[in-house]
């Protein structure tokens, strides 16, 4: 309920949901999101699903896990711009069934009503957002849930050198890399990590995303700057490998990703929200 409710806004106009549409596979879409009043963020929104255990939240990593995520764009002022805690508290409050959820959720709480107690019912509910593919059935012994050219696209991938950032159970989601590694990126308006840690090493190092369900959520990069997949994969080889890759490789690569599409679980429907006014 939290995750859909517009009323954590300040305007009463944008809710998690906004920017991370589930029907989407947790994205809008855009190139950056729109917020208050119809401010524009500057960072493209990352998709909520298969978020929980990655290294860190946000392009920067400026978020140890997604109960921290949470807290942000609440009270970021382009996003949510709720102007503090207390008021986010203050609206929970004054509804009566957040008030019944809350005690029934965090039993033994004299006042459970608590921005953090919101943010970890948000995490809660971001942690059951997974999308297993025909990629984990094939990996669990169904030879048959990918065809031959989607394996033959998994060992272009490999072969090329994809997996060096791109592995393990989220297929990335797991370091953090210099955008520009062996070719300098076009775009360096945003520093990175740099504005996290303001170590000169981490100017332009951000969180290698996740590949999964990536067919669906572009548009791609943190600035939403290339719109097609195929520009994607063609990028990374280059700036990222320094390798020119082939319209047949940047194919079979991409044939093997449309396997990572997962199935939206029952948990994305929109739910009843209690009955109250701001």
């Amino acid at each position: 309920m939290l995750f859909f409710d517009k009323r954590l806004s300040k305007a009463g106009d944008v809710a998690c949901v906004s920017c991370h549409d589930l029907s989407k596979y947790g994205v809008d879409g855009e190139p950056v999101s729109t917020g208050h009043k119809g401010l524009k963020g500057n960072r493209n929104a990352p998709t909520v699903f298969n978020t929980a255990g990655q290294v860190a939240q946000f392009w920067d990593g400026r978020a140890a896990d997604l109960k921290e995520q949470a807290k942000g764009p609440v009270l970021n002022p382009v996003e949510m711009a709720m102007s503090s805690q207390s008021d986010v508290v203050g609206v929970l409050k004054a509804i009566a069934a957040y008030r019944e959820a809350f005690h029934r959720a965090f039993p033994g709480e004299t006042a459970p009503v608590t921005f953090d107690n919101m943010a970890a019912a948000i995490a809660t509910y971001e942690e059951r957002l997974v999308t297993p593919s025909r990629w984990d059935r094939y990996l669990k012994g169904e030879p048959t849930a990918i065809t031959r050219q989607e394996l033959t696209g998994v060992q272009t991938f490999v072969e090329t050198g994809c997996t060096q950032c791109h592995a393990g159970e989220f297929v990335g989601g797991t370091s953090y890399q210099r955008l520009g590694r062996m070719k300098d990126w076009q775009k360096t308006s945003d520093p990175g990590r740099y504005s996290v840690t303001k170590r000169e090493n981490d100017r332009y190092v951000f969180k290698v995303p996740s590949l999964r369900n990536i067919v669906r959520t572009g548009p791609y990069f943190h600035d939403g700057s290339l719109q097609s997949l195929d520009e994607a994969i063609r990028a990374m080889g280059e700036y990222q490998l320094g390798k020119q890759l082939t319209a047949a490789q940047v194919k079979s690569i991409a044939t093997w990703l449309n396997t990572l599409t997962g199935d939206l679980p029952p948990e994305t429907q929109s739910p009843v929200l209690p009955a109250g006014t701001l």
